[in-house]
């Protein structure tokens, strides 16, 4: 009976230990699952897909990018945008069935190529692959969605940083509209990348430790010959006391979001410098500056405290599309309610050109340095701004020549009766009067 019952005993312990082991080998798979698994698709996912390159020495990793998935989401809801993706991951699995394919974030899929494998083969075989499974079409009842791939691609030769690499591609094939991309070291994308980040850095400090300056160049009165107006143009200064073009740190602002904090600085500083003289001086926005209701406000208040607003010149960008022009209007006989005048900047470079001028009630024309600087030697921009100066007469608009670079082009603008002159041979900008 002892015997028996210790038999009894094992058998128990062994089943309590199989147990056990079931459940924890049930409870890994289950770990395994959410971590290593889509759940919308049941594709392994990004997690896996890090995992599973450790195992390999020579590969490509390709990336699909839905090209139009936002747009499919805000129109058909997120419903049917998920709908899209379980059909999309179907899809790449029945025509790629040679490849194991992962589900990364958002809208986008990949697999590897396991082996080592030259740029020239691979984009031949990515051109293939293209044709292979664009324009799907997935049905949701009676709507017939159209889905397109952006794909992208780098190996591991030169690289550890794979994921960065495809992604990089990735961007730069979205932004040319080619169907794919294959990352090249001779690229230099990281460079660009890196100083797009250095460059915030530098427009953040700028911003906060008041680095934002104007510099004014002097414009001059054609009867005269005496300095009238200065615009007011925006530098930064960065640490090393370099002094960068808004060429440069606009687009930057703009991505990050300071570029209010620096139309606001020009506008604060600029008045502060004209406020007891008897200059006009003029402040450039662009038509992102006159919608912003935040910039709006700010001037309006400036107006209203300010001994110069009778003396304030808003220029306004030509180059920039107009959408609503009602918002426009609203500005501009605000600002003249104190005072202030409007310049239409960069005239005769932009979209509207003499349409432009009819539906806004303008001071000046600043006709664009491109049709100014050649105008000794070439005989079509001379005879386009003798137009655009016989136009403005009519409309009592005043004219201002910009990029005056030389006695001889000073000469012909004279001669055309333009108002006012500005460029390098007058004055170059500065950071004082």
């Amino acid at each position: 009976m002892a015997i028996d019952d210790s038999n009894n005993r094992l058998e128990k312990l062994y089943l309590q230990i199989a147990q056990k082991d079931l459940i924890i080998k049930e409870y890994k798979n289950k770990l395994f699952s959410r971590y290593f698994m889509d759940h919308l698709t049941n594709l392994p996912n990004t997690y896996k897909l890090r995992s599973d390159l450790d195992e390999y020495t020579h590969f490509a990793l390709v990336v699909f990018n839905i090209d139009n998935f936002q747009t499919i989401n805000n129109f058909y809801g997120y419903m049917i945008g998920d709908y899209v993706i379980e059909n999309v991951a179907k899809h790449l699995q029945r025509n790629i069935p040679e490849h194991s394919i992962y589900k990364l974030l958002g809208d986008e899929f990949a697999f590897i190529i396991d082996r080592d494998i030259g740029f020239y083969e691979l984009k031949d075989y990515l051109n293939a692959l293209y044709f292979k499974i664009k324009n799907i079409v997935v049905e949701y009842q009676d709507i017939n969605i159209y889905v397109d791939f952006t794909l992208a691609s780098a190996t591991n030769r030169n690289s550890k940083n794979i994921f960065s690499n495809v992604s990089m591609a990735l961007k730069y094939a979205k932004e040319i509209g080619a169907k794919f991309w294959i990352y090249e070291d001779r690229m230099n994308f990281e460079n660009e990348y890196a100083r797009n980040l250095q460059l915030s850095g530098i427009v953040r400090y700028a911003v906060e430790n008041s680095k934002i300056l104007p510099y004014y160049q002097a414009i001059m009165d054609s009867k005269t010959s005496k300095i009238k107006k200065y615009e007011c143009l925006a530098r930064l200064v960065d640490k090393n006391e370099k002094m960068l073009s808004p060429t440069i740190f606009i687009p930057i602002a703009k991505k990050i979001k300071v570029y209010n904090a620096i139309t606001k600085i020009i506008i604060e500083k600029s008045f502060a410098t004209f406020e007891n003289n008897e200059f006009e001086f003029s402040i450039n926005l662009s038509i992102e500056d006159i919608m912003s209701n935040e910039i709006f406000n700010f001037i309006m208040e400036k107006l209203k405290d300010s001994k110069a607003s009778k003396r304030v010149i808003f220029e306004l960008l030509e180059s920039d599309a107009i959408e609503d022009f009602k918002k426009v209007d609203r500005f501009i006989s605000e600002v003249k309610r104190y005072g202030a005048k409007i310049a239409i900047d960069d005239f005769g470079s932009g979209y509207s050109n003499f349409a432009y001028l009819a539906k806004i009630d303008v001071d000046y024309i600043k006709i664009d340095g491109s049709l100014i600087k050649n105008i000794d030697i070439d005989k079509n921009s001379h005879l386009v701004v003798e137009t655009i100066v016989q136009f403005a007469k009519k409309l009592q608009i005043q004219t201002v020549a910009e990029y005056v670079h030389s006695s001889m082009v000073m000469d012909k603008v004279k001669e055309l009766d333009i108002d006012y002159f500005q460029g390098y041979y007058i004055n170059e900008p500065s950071v004082s009067l």
